[in-house]
């Protein structure tokens, strides 16, 4: 058997990497069509990018699941020949699929694992099933290598947020809670209120995506820091002026420090850069993760979805899931964003449990490095069991999957 390739497939971004490395190599999981060169960028080529303006992308994914396999085939042969250049007959493959996957999707991906790329074995699973491997316990201060019982990963990604308990490394299927709220519709909503407010940015999604990235933060005083938007310039602490890039002198947008507002002004605003001012836009966009409802969404917010979870398990299993809770997914980035859903929880949950949330230091790694730590502490034999061989699969069809990896 050759390397083992850990394949962390998101809807946005791929982790991939074989399981000899410490870090997964990130890549877009997209071909992106460039306006002014008109050429087609696979994953990493957009790096060659020189022009990020009105970019089109394709997409493999449709609302959290592989739909377009034309597209995600382009990109994994990208992925597989010129990134790992690895041989997928003689490697065995970890990859993660979306929770509560379609039984016709699974075997599209079984299909295509073993027919088309011919991996001699394969692991389909969950990412937060992934990050209960690493350990959990180091994230709260316990004692290295303990492995608690009960853990609750709270995983927010590009399409949706999703709720996972887990007992004795199993999710609780019964308890698993999914939000419609992810980064793609968090970057939509802004992008919508910046074309209505200041300038037409309804096809600049990667420009809006950077500015999400850069100014965003989670409030843990909404009504205070709105109140603080409504001061006047020198005395809002929350503003901001970020400078778009215009691709012929700057490649990258950035904040403008506030105290040389005047002087740009006095220098005819710098050549005329164009600024976006970002005001209660900052945090009134991660807002919509703690109340999807303020857009029309009627769902609960994080930190209700997470109580909601928990009550759904077994009472004897709800202070070790409160003090258990990781939070994992690119939303996690936000400033700000562990201490609010602390805050929140700790107003919600009864005054008997503790409640502990942590976010490991690379939340979107680290279902990646949750594979690599299964593969390496497990045995042989361990693997063998978990693993379908594609003889297996040849002889059985998907049913032998849906046997070993078995369903939500």
């Amino acid at each position: 058997m050759g390397n083992t390739v850990i394949l962390d497939n998101g809807a946005s971004m791929i982790k991939v990497n074989t399981v000899d490395y410490e870090e997964p190599r990130v890549i877009p999981n997209a071909i992106i069509r460039g306006r002014t060169d008109r050429r087609n960028y696979v994953g990493d080529q957009v790096e060659q990018c020189t022009d990020f303006s009105s970019l089109y992308y394709r997409l493999p994914f449709e609302r959290g699941f592989l739909t377009n396999w034309d597209v995600e085939r382009t990109i994994w042969n990208r992925v597989f020949d010129n990134v790992l250049q690895t041989e997928p007959k003689e490697s065995r493959l970890l990859i993660t699929e979306p929770c509560f996957n379609l039984a016709n999707i699974q075997e599209a991906y079984d299909q295509m694992i073993f027919e088309e790329y011919e991996f001699a074995s394969c692991y389909r699973t969950i990412a937060p099933e992934l990050c209960t491997f690493n350990d959990v316990a180091l994230l709260f201060g316990d004692r290295p290598g303990s492995i608690p019982d009960c853990a609750l990963i709270v995983d927010s990604g590009y399409s949706f947020t999703h709720i996972v308990p887990f007992f004795k490394g199993r999710p609780v299927s019964k308890a698993i809670r999914r939000i419609n709220v992810g980064g793609k519709l968090l970057t939509n909503q802004l992008k919508e209120i910046v074309s209505f407010r200041y300038y037409d940015m309804m096809e600049e999604t990667h420009i809006i995506n950077q500015v999400k990235e850069e100014c965003c933060y989670v409030s843990q005083d909404v009504y205070g820091d709105l109140d603080i938007c409504k001061k006047p310039y020198q005395k809002n602490s929350i503003v901001q002026e970020y400078v778009l890039p215009d691709y012929i002198n700057t490649y990258r947008g950035h904040v403008r420090p506030k105290q040389t507002r005047q002087a740009a002004m006095s220098r005819q605003q710098q050549d005329a850069e164009q600024i976006l001012t970002m005001n209660n836009e900052r945090f009134m966009i991660p807002e919509i993760l703690m109340h999807p409802s303020d857009i029309g969404i009627q769902q609960a917010g994080l930190a209700e979805a997470i109580t909601q979870s928990v009550n759904a398990c077994e009472p004897e299993m709800h202070g070790l899931l409160y003090s258990n809770i990781v939070l994992v997914g690119g939303n996690t980035l936000f400033e700000g964003y562990c201490e609010r859903i602390t805050n929140d929880l700790q107003m919600m949950v009864p005054s008997e449990y503790d409640v502990r949330v942590a976010q490991p230091p690379s939340p979107t790694d680290y279902a990646w490095a949750g594979g690599q730590r299964f593969v390496a502490l497990s045995s042989k034999s361990d693997l063998q069991k978990k693993f379908v061989q594609r003889r297996e699969y040849l002889e059985y069809g998907s049913e032998i999957c849906r046997r070993k990896f078995g369903t939500l």
